[in-house]
């Protein structure tokens, strides 16, 4: 694990990073209700925020609007996804790699893991190797760490997500995204089984924005050290007043009923 201290993805220690992947990962449908954020230019545009320490997006994306935002936005070059269109056990195969990430000027790279896939033991060489490549170029690499397969019934479940997050650990990641898991003792005890590594909340499914809040300030408060979320930021009608006061919890401590 590479110490975040100096690094663009942390602010005071903690996290907040846009993810705008879904467009690969789920489709166009995400876009329907808020068609103008179709337009990556969009949520490259909210990822400027102060609250926003990176914006992770695939390679398409990152090639085409990052060289306009290189000095507003840090860019999580994401290196690997899959559609809702394949059939089978969950693979997310890399689309390209942390070398020509560097090239465009990325900040760290992200890459998802399916633990408890039947192809885990492909996943862990394709991460393994995109790992070696990243630390060649300095750049820290958030995982993705997503328990998926036949064994796994309930991938939300407190002690799948501490598995999770202890994979992160295990597998050298500098910070690892994770579900929710519910309850404050949850979150503390994937905390306390993560180490030094940091762990960030999943924002998951758009929902009501005082449930969101409340989440997000358990997770914090259990020890949590920020977040990876796309659509309850990109999907709302203001963006920047959930990121206003998602400022105020992730980095001052507010409670929620004081950012409402």
């Amino acid at each position: 694990m590479v110490p975040l201290g100096d690094s663009p993805l942390s602010r005071d220690g903690k996290s907040l990073i846009i993810a705008m992947d879904h467009g690969l990962e789920r489709g166009p449908e995400v876009f329907r209700d808020v068609p103008e954020r179709a337009d990556p230019a969009n949520v490259f545009e909210i990822a400027t925020h102060d609250a926003v320490t990176g914006l992770a997006v695939q390679k398409g994306v990152a090639e085409t609007y990052y060289p306009s935002y290189d000095d507003s936005v840090n860019l999580v070059a994401k290196l690997n996804g899959k559609t809702l269109l394949g059939e089978g056990d969950r693979y997310a195969p890399p689309n390209w790699d942390a070398r020509r990430a560097a090239e465009i000027g990325a900040d760290a790279i992200g890459y998802t893991v399916y633990t408890g896939s039947r192809k885990e033991a492909q996943m862990f060489k394709e991460f393994r190797e995109a790992q070696a490549t990243a630390r060649d170029e300095d750049l820290p690499i958030v995982l993705w760490s997503y328990p998926r397969g036949q064994g796994v019934n309930d991938h939300d479940a407190p002690k799948v997500v501490a598995y999770a997050a202890r994979i992160g650990l295990e597998l050298g990641a500098d910070l690892s995204k994770i579900k929710y898991p519910g309850r404050k003792e949850d979150v503390e005890w994937a905390a306390h089984v993560s180490g030094q590594m940091p762990i960030l909340m999943s924002g998951g499914d758009t929902t009501t924005e005082k449930a969101f809040l409340q989440d997000v300030k358990t997770f914090m408060d259990g020890g949590g050290d920020g977040l990876t979320v796309g659509r309850n930021i990109w999907q709302r009608e203001d963006p920047v007043a959930m990121l206003d006061k998602l400022e105020r919890i992730v980095y001052d401590d507010a409670a929620v009923e004081d950012v409402l």
